[in-house]
Parts: C-alpha cells; sequence; structure tokens
C-alpha cells in the first residue's frame, strides 16, 4: 500500500485505505502520489465542482481510457454538478472535408467518439451541447468564482479562471482533472497556493497602439515560459474586466501565453482581479523584466515558421476561433468581413472560412442575428463548434495549406498565422498569402 508524504484526513485516509472500493482507492493514490510529486503538503476541497474535462476525443488509440471509464461508471460516483467538454474533434455537417478525410477521421481516429460521448453522459456529463474550450463564457455559464479552487486541463481555459476569474487551478493533465474532480480534492501546490500566484516577471507594454493579442501573448509565453508575468502598460488599451472587449482579448492573449509557452497564470495591473486588489505588491522580490515594445512584437511575429512545403500556395480553409469566439468577436468579424467584401465589390470570401464558438454561442448567434447569418453563410462563411486542432490532427486535412489568426492553433499545426487585419485582407481579395 502507498504511504503518502503529505498529511491526510481521516475521511482521505479512509478513501485511500479502500472504505469506497478499490477504484475509488485508485483514484486518491493518483492524486496522492501526484501532490507528494510537487510536495504538497495536503490536499485541499474543490468548491467549484463542475468539471470541464480536456479529453473530449473518442481516439481510437486511447485504448485504457474506455475501459477506465467503465470501471468509473460502475462505482456510481460521478460529477455532481455535472460538468463541460472540449470541443469535439469532428463537424462534417458545417465544416467541409473529403470522403477519404471523413473516412480516416470517423473510422482510423476518432472511432470511439459515439460509446466515448455515452460513457461520459453517465459519470455527469448533463448537456450534449456542452463542448467547447471556452466553458467561462456567460453563455455556457461553467464560471468559477474569485477564489474558487476547481481542477481543469485545458490550458487556455487554465489560464482564464486562474487569471481573469481570479480561480485557483494548476496545469493539469487529462484524467488527473477528472479524477481529481470526481473525488473533490486537489493537492495544494503551484497556484493553489498564495505564494504559487506571485509574478516572478515584470512585463512592460512599450508599443505605439494596441498589441495584437495574440502575438502580445505568443511574445510573453515564449519569453516566460511557465513563470507567471505581471503586465505593466496594457491596461492603458483594455475597458474594465467586465467588457466583453476585454474578455475577449485576455481570452485570446492568455490562449497565445499558454500555448507558445506555458503560463497557467498572468495578471495584468489594473485589470485582472489580483492585480487590482494587491497590485505590484504580486511580485517577487528579485523579478526579472521583458520590455515589450513594436520592434519587440514584430520580431516575435517575423521568427514564425511557414509550415508549408510550397510556401505561395492558395489556402484551402481559414479557422478564425481557437478557442472559441465570444458572441461579440462572431458578430464583429461577421461584420468587419462583410463590409470589407462590399468595399471591393465581392459576394464571397476568397478562402473557405470557419468561425468556431460555443454551440451557446451559436445558438445565440443564430437567435438574435439571423440575418447577419445568412449574409456570412451565403459569402462562405460557416459556423461551428469543432476543435480546429483535433480537425488538423487528420493528416489528410493537415497537410492541406491552411490559415489562421490563432497563435494556438500555428503552434500545433501547419496553419499558417495572419492577424485579423492581414487575413481579412486575404479573405476580401486584397492580398495573398506571402
Amino acid at each position: 500500500m502507498y504511504q503518502p508524504k503529505m498529511e491526510l484526513t481521516d475521511a482521505q485516509k479512509d478513501i485511500l485505505n479502500g472504505r469506497l472500493g478499490e477504484t475509488v482507492a485508485k483514484m486518491m493514490e493518483v492524486v496522492v502520489r501526484y501532490g507528494d510529486t510537487f510536495n504538497a503538503k495536503r490536499l485541499v476541497p474543490i468548491t467549484h465542482r463542475k468539471g470541464h474535462f480536456v479529453t473530449s476525443f473518442g481516439i481510437n488509440m486511447l485504448t485504457p481510457i474506455y475501459p477506465l471509464m467503465d470501471e468509473l461508471i460502475k462505482t456510481t460516483i460521478y460529477c455532481p454538478d455535472g460538468m463541460t467538454m472540449d470541443p469535439r474533434p469532428m463537424d462534417y455537417k458545417n465544416v467541409k472535408a473529403s470522403l477519404l478525410e471523413r473516412i480516416v477521421s470517423k473510422k482510423i481516429i476518432y472511432g470511439k467518439q459515439d460509446q466515448y460521448e455515452s460513457q461520459l453522459q453517465q459519470l455527469g456529463l448533463k448537456d450534449l451541447d456542452g463542448f467547447t474550450c471556452t466553458c467561462y463564457l456567460k453563455e455556457v455559464g461553467n464560471i468559477p468564482k474569485y477564489g474558487d479552487i476547481i481542477s481543469w486541463a485545458e490550458s487556455s481555459a487554465v489560464v482564464f479562471a486562474n487569471s481573469v476569474l481570479g480561480a485557483r487551478c494548476n496545469r493539469n493533465s487529462g484524467v488527473v482533472e477528472m479524477f481529481q474532480t470526481l473525488l473533490g480534492y486537489v493537492p495544494e501546490f503551484g497556484f493553489i497556493t498564495d505564494a504559487g500566484r506571485k509574478a516572478t516577471w515584470k512585463v512592460i507594454v512599450r508599443t505605439t497602439k494596441k498589441p495584437t493579442a495574440q502575438v502580445l501573448g505568443s511574445a510573453i509565453g515564449m519569453k516566460v515560459t511557465s513563470d507567471v508575468p505581471y503586465i505593466v502598460g496594457l491596461d492603458k488599451y483594455l475597458n474594465e474586466l467586465q467588457d466583453d472587449g476585454t474578455i475577449a482579448y485576455l481570452k485570446d492573449m492568455g490562449a497565445a501565453c499558454a500555448s507558445n509557452g506555458s503560463v497557467g497564470l498572468y495578471h495584468v495591473h489594473n485589470i485582472t482581479p489580483e492585480a487590482k486588489n494587491l497590485g505590484e505588491s504580486l511580485l517577487v522580490e528579485n523579478y526579472k523584466t521583458y520590455i515589450i515594445d513594436d520592434a519587440e512584437l514584430e520580431r516575435v511575429k517575423s521568427s514564425y515558421p511557414v509550415m508549408w512545403k510550397k510556401p505561395n500556395l492558395k489556402p484551402k480553409k481559414c479557422f478564425i476561433g481557437c478557442p472559441h469566439l465570444s458572441y461579440d468577436q462572431l458578430r464583429l468579424y461577421s461584420n468587419r468581413i462583410l463590409d470589407e467584401l462590399a468595399q471591393v465589390g465581392r459576394k464571397k470570401v476568397t478562402v473557405y472560412t470557419v468561425f468556431t464558438a460555443a454551440p451557446q454561442v451559436i445558438k445565440k448567434f443564430s437567435e438574435n442575428d439571423a440575418g447577419l447569418l445568412k449574409r456570412i453563410t451565403d459569402a462562405n462563411i460557416h459556423l461551428s463548434s469543432i476543435c480546429p486542432l483535433m480537425f488538423v490532427d487528420n493528416p489528410l486535412s493537415g497537410s492541406k495549406p491552411m490559415i489562421t489568426n490563432s497563435n494556438k492553433l500555428r503552434t500545433y499545426s501547419n496553419c499558417r498565422y495572419y492577424d485579423d487585419d492581414e487575413i481579412i485582407d486575404i479573405l476580401v481579395g486584397k492580398e495573398k498569402c506571402r
């Protein structure tokens, strides 16, 4: 029997010793070993029990997960407040793909999707529309409060919850996040502690205009890697945290921080909750400094490699929304592209374009903006709740030239990055990929 290094309560010891059965004891041992690895002193209760799981895909090669899920289901253990999931890997109703691409995805790669979703429902997935990487948006409603302790693994959701909501969550792995949520405990280390939330970098933004969120996040992530940055100078470009535009900006910046580095928490002076409450006292004594000006952003952006075999090819698809778009972003991108098309006298975009957003956000957009939806559909722009990353994991899909304004998608695929202005110029025919 495993002898934990951390201090456990009598109730926790009972679980480890098998009071709730062998399966639950094994789950507890995994969580305790995880905490011991990082020298956690104890387990603390999760205070927001609605889970969010990163493993949303029924991939064939993930053979251990399906008997594990069956074993968990037999224990009658489940998420007491339900759970949301990362996006689905496939949506061929709304995202065009060849017959061979569909066969490879449905049969060879994600052949267990239906079985896996059935298992998830038995563990607490109450809403089949609960598949999104932006579970924290108001339309979805999985929103921890300031100070809540949670167990998530989706990198962009973890950094948003820690930074923008002020919740507390380590960058967990898939399955471990599930075990912790089901048990209701996490080890107390890292971002769960006050000391672990201190900033070791002061990032000074000295740009002449509002920096592109995706490139700023990329620069920060690559510089500080897994450390915590305290960002000053950005507040002059952002409104209060309640502003939808600010939320969307920080969502995209954080996703780039987390994927271009491994940032799980950032503070923005005068904006994010802990920075507003504690200010620069969040900085450790011997912090490092990183100055970001226009030249530094351009240096970072120009360093991105072009992964296409033939750089001058015409792109086959454009993905906008990784992480998923907010409702306001859906409206803004739609209106802007339509306006630009009208200016150049075009009716359709030059590249098959997919906007990705949470199912609840798409439903709101469809109900409130039916006319706008019809106009973008006519312009060859499509809405989906797919995960673009998992779509391009299909080698037949991922090998084709695609463009995106997402630094996360660029990092994990062959997609070529362009900022908003550049990508819209390409879509309306003002520019070609270069």
